[in-house]
């Protein structure tokens, strides 16, 4: 598949005809897959044509594609947000674990897309060199921190960025991709907001115990 391009309005406009086409296909995305949306849905949905998803963005593929590029690039675009250099390297990893837990459990269409993704066997992520180079701040990010606290032997040295993102994402990740099936087998009636502060608490918790020596 030849990629048109990436396309990553900074917000995103309802006024605007080809915004309102990709909100609608972030959601039908989300909640069908590739496979399962179909461009007559997601033209109905923005209240337009089909003719008029075709005109702006090819066909259902390219449009996936971006999908896919435009939610990376919001949670990357948060974690840069956070301006951690600011903070002491523990308070810093703290508030980087805290705001991931928020973000994914804010933006369930986001695990959704992911999800479906992997299920696809990262097909579409393959074609995009744009996915490998937006991620990598994640890592980078991470790595100052790491380095900031082992220099002052606060952080064990054995630690490496990718293991802590992905402890930190898993965790971050299993809560919502989870919550309906893990909550009617174990957690019926629990509070949801409680059960939120819980896990959020748990995930510093988990993070903290694996980089500290």
């Amino acid at each position: 598949m030849k990629h048109e391009g990436v396309y990553l309005p900074e917000k995103l406009d309802e006024s605007s005809l080809k915004d309102k086409i990709f909100t609608s296909a972030i959601a039908l995305f989300a909640e069908y897959g590739l496979n399962g949306a179909r461009m007559e849905q997601i033209a109905e949905k923005a209240g337009t044509t089909k003719r008029m998803v075709v005109y702006h963005f090819k066909t259902k593929e390219t449009l996936y594609l971006q999908v896919l590029e435009y939610v990376y690039t919001q949670i990357r675009a948060s974690e840069t947000r956070l301006n951690l250099t600011r903070l002491p390297p523990v308070e810093a990893m703290v508030e980087l674990v805290e705001s991931t837990f928020d973000y994914h459990a804010a933006h369930p269409d986001f695990i959704r897309i992911i999800c479906m993704e992997n299920m696809q066997r990262g097909r579409y992520m393959q074609q995009s060199a744009y996915l490998r180079k937006v991620n990598r701040s994640a890592l980078i990010l991470l790595e100052d921190i790491l380095q900031r606290g082992q220099q002052k032997q606060l952080f064990s040295r054995s630690v490496n960025a990718r293991d802590v993102h992905r402890l930190m994402s898993s965790f971050s990740f299993h809560y919502v991709a989870n919550s309906y099936t893990f909550t009617l087998l174990f957690e019926e009636g629990a509070d949801s907001q409680a059960q939120q502060a819980y896990y959020r608490a748990m995930a510093v918790q988990v993070v903290l115990r694996y980089v500290c020596p």
